[in-house]
Parts: structure tokens; sequence; C-alpha cells
């Protein structure tokens, strides 16, 4: 009787739901984890770019080292220091001291002209590798100055309160004024702030310490938010657990795409609003040198996620995706110790080759090598479970 009370019963909108269908409530709360983990993973890769790169001393004597081999960046920075040259030393006079006295008048046009030459002379002395390691370590002092005033600290002279952080190239302007033939005189009267120039004043930079503060703290905590949030959505899409891991993987190259043209958008700004015509092509290329971390983090988030999209596409119904499995399902199945060695393989070559910054980091590796293992078996227990008769043939022991 009661059997039958519960045929007569109409159905209810769980029991016509589809089996592991998931709820309305629940297909929202897995989405808004996935937008929510994407907007975190937007602010997480700027935070994890300024710490990296503006705030490591290594990385920024890496960019310096690629801007000062740049051929735009030395002859926008030849001109800086002929500039120096000519603002601090009285040239037409120098000139003049070595001219015979029916010369003299001749001092102020060869003063013009010698700009042109002095430019390319301070190029030349800039390609040497000896002036090029002065300009690396000068603004390396710089850049050490600068993060102890941000992460308020002192050092090389600089105090929180009354500190100037300055990149000083002096030594630069010198060796261009030694090359051009000026006399040791006129050398050794340079003025002190001569080539020297103020980056910021710790006076000024109560809430860049704040920001400072910040970003460290979060470029740690919002990568854990960030992979909690997604690990989160999946955990919750019982049923539908392969679509929503798709769906995460979908977003990260969404978000990637996302940093590349902001990167681009900014750059395009910074050269319009921060440069004359003539020196567009310089700060393009400075930009893109001092956020090259930025673009590699922005085109590895977009690749981990189409790796992702293809791992949850690769268990999937698709009639190709069933034909790859058949045929690796007689080495999955039949040999995993094989298969495992192949995978191994692969792991242990990617780490070698190190394409991105996580794979080059423990903590990287060991998650990447973690998420193989269940990749893994994942596709070894979804064959065992299509193709049994792919297995190893059991040999029948001996009479």
């Amino acid at each position: 009787m009661s059997t039958m009370a519960t045929l007569a019963r109409p159905a209810t909108a769980a029991t016509r739901a589809r089996p592991g269908a998931l709820s309305r409530r629940r297909r929202f709360l897995i989405w808004a984890l996935i937008v929510v983990a994407s907007l975190l993973g937007f602010v997480a890769i700027l935070t994890t770019w300024v710490n990296r790169q503006v705030l490591d001393t290594t990385a920024w004597k890496n960019a310096n080292t690629r801007l000062v081999e740049n051929t735009e960046v030395r002859s926008a920075l030849a001109t800086y220091l002929v500039n120096q040259l000519y603002a601090n030393v009285d040239v037409e006079q120098a000139i003049a001291e070595k001219l015979p006295p029916n010369l003299k008048q001749v001092a102020a046009p060869l003063s013009a002209a010698l700009r042109g030459p002095a430019e390319n002379a301070a190029e030349r002395i800039l390609a040497r590798p000896r002036v090029q390691q002065l300009w690396i370590s000068s603004t390396a002092v710089a850049h050490e100055k600068l993060v102890n005033v941000l992460e308020n600290k002192t050092g090389h002279g600089v105090t929180t309160g009354n500190g100037v952080v300055t990149v000083d190239v002096r030594s630069l302007v010198q060796e261009l004024a030694a090359n051009l033939g000026l006399s040791g005189r006129l050398v050794n009267k340079l003025p002190p702030d001569t080539g020297v120039f103020v980056v910021m004043r710790s006076d000024q930079l109560n809430a860049a310490q704040k920001g400072v503060r910040l970003i460290k703290v979060l470029s740690l905590w919002l990568l854990i938010l960030v992979f909690g949030a997604f690990a989160l959505a999946v955990y919750l899409a019982r049923g539908a657990r392969r679509v929503t891991l798709r769906n995460v993987g979908w977003a990260l190259p969404i978000v990637g795409i996302v940093v590349l043209l902001i990167r681009r958008a900014l750059g395009n700004y910074a050269v319009d609003a921060l440069s004359s015509p003539s020196y567009h092509g310089t700060i393009h290329e400075v930009w893109l040198i001092g956020t090259s971390i930025l673009g590699d983090i922005g085109i590895a988030t977009l690749v981990y996620g189409l790796i992702t999209v293809a791992a949850a596409l690769l268990v999937g119904p698709a009639r190709w995706a069933v034909a790859i499995r058949r045929s690796a399902a007689p080495v999955l199945n039949g040999r995993p110790a094989a298969a495992a060695v192949v995978v191994a393989a692969v792991y242990f070559l990617l780490i070698l080759w190190g394409p991105t910054h996580a794979l080059r980091m423990w903590w990287g590796q060991l998650i990447f090598g973690a998420l193989l293992v269940v990749a893994f078996g994942v596709l070894r227990r979804q064959t065992l479970a299509e193709f049994p008769e792919a297995q190893a043939p059991r040999v029948a022991p001996s009479a």
C-alpha cells in the first residue's frame, strides 16, 4: 500500500531532477566561488608582480641589466649624461682654453657642434661591460635604499624619517668627460649632485610603506584563497565536478588575458603621458622590461588554464576523448608501472626546464607533482571502468 502511495504521489522538484544534478542554490554558490576566486586571482597576480619584480633586488638588477643592454635605452641615457655634462661644465670655456687666441671665437659653435659626437661617444661608453656594471651597481644601490625606506628599515645612510632615495650616475658623467678630453680639473669640479636624481623621499612614504606591508601579506594569502576557492567550487559540484573543473580552467585564461591587456594599456598610457614623442620608443622598452615578470605571470596563468581545460575535456564524453582513452587503456590498465615511469619522466623534464616561476620553486614543484599524481589516478580509474578488457591477462598457475 505504501508503495502504491509513493508511486501515486506527484514528483517533487528534487525527484524530477536528473541524478547528480545540482540545485540552483548550489550552482549559484559554485559560480560565485569561481568569480570571486578569479577577481582575487587578478589582484594576487598584481601583488605577486610587485613583490617579485619591484621589491626584489635580484629581479631589479636583472631588469637593469636588460635596460642598459637595450640600444634605445642606452641612447636616452647617453642624452641624459651629455645634458648633465653641459649643465655642470662650461664646455665652451674648456674648448676655448685649448684654442689659440685667434680661434677662441669658434669655441661657442664648436661646443654646440660637439653635442652630437658627445652623445655618440656616450653610447659607445655605455656599451662597455665595465661601464654597464657601473650603471647596474648604482641602480642596485638605489633600489636597496628604496626597499629599505619602503620596508621601514635603515641602511646605506638612509633613515625612514628624512632619507632620500637617489640614483647616482656621477661616475658615468665623469667617464664621459674624460673621454671627451676635458681636463681633470674641470671634471673634479663637477657639483656633488651631478648625475644624481631623486627617486623618492622617505618623508612622503607613509602610505607607500603601508602599501608594501599589505602587498607582502596579500601576495601569499591571496594565492592560498584563490586555490582554496577553486578547490571548494570543484568539491561542492558533486556529480558535475568535471564540468566545474573545466569552468575553473576557462576562468584562468580569462584572468591571464585581462592581465596582459591591462599591461599593454598601461604601457600605452605611460608612453603617451610620461614622455615626449622622441622618447616613446625608450619608454615603451623600459615598460616592457620593467613589467616582464607581470607578462610572464599572465602567460603562465593562461597556459595553466588551457591545460586544466584540456584535462577536464580528456576525461569527458567527447568522441575524441574516448578514442584517446581507448588508445591509452592498454598501457594504463595493463602496464601501469610503465605509464607511471613516462609520467614521472615528463614531470622531471618540466622541472629541469622550468618554463614558469612556479616550476622553479619547491612549492610549485610539489603542487604540480601532486596534481599530476591525482590526474594520473583519475585517468587510470576511468580507463579501468570503461575498458576492463584492456587489462593485462593473468597467467594461470601451472599445475
